[in-house]
């Protein structure tokens, strides 16, 4: 049945995952296509990680924005932000344990906030700080508890 399970992987997603889950249901260990298995679950973590970076770096560009171009504030940039922090925290409370990678994410996606905010404020990059401020710290973390947000 490995053969059968992993060519059905390659030619019909769907239907290959519902044999696999029956199998998994029905105790058919033998049954199972444990390689793609393992590489679907290993994506999984993969996945999620990825949205909560991706969503952040919007949010985190749209703070910035908000704080180095007041001026052109919207209610779209800060709807923009509650929908990011909400999505964070949907994928958050499915996978908690994720929380304790945010100061990370933060760090790693900063750059990348920080290149576009410049690109679409056309601010000097130099005008934002290299790394996370305080004062950006604390409108961030009040951001993902939905709580107000200040500069």
């Amino acid at each position: 049945m490995q053969q059968t399970a992993a060519a059905g992987y390659d030619t019909d997603f769907a239907l290959w995952a519902e044999g696999q889950v029956a199998a998994l249901r029905e105790g058919r260990w033998a049954n199972l296509d444990v390689e793609n298995l393992t590489e679907e679950i290993d994506g999984l973590t993969r996945r999620d990680r990825r949205e909560i970076r991706s969503r952040l770096t919007v949010l985190m560009m749209h703070l910035l924005k908000l704080r180095y171009q007041p001026e052109r504030a919207s209610g779209s940039w800060r709807g923009t932000i509650k929908e990011q922090a909400r999505e964070i925290g949907l994928v958050l409370k499915d996978s908690p344990s994720l929380r304790r990678e945010l100061p990370g994410f933060t760090v790693e996606v900063y750059s990348d906030a920080r290149s576009q905010a410049a690109a679409e404020t056309e601010i000097p990059i130099a005008n934002f700080p290299e790394a996370p401020t305080p004062e950006f710290e604390r409108a961030l973390q009040a951001a993902l508890a939905a709580e107000d947000f200040e500069f």
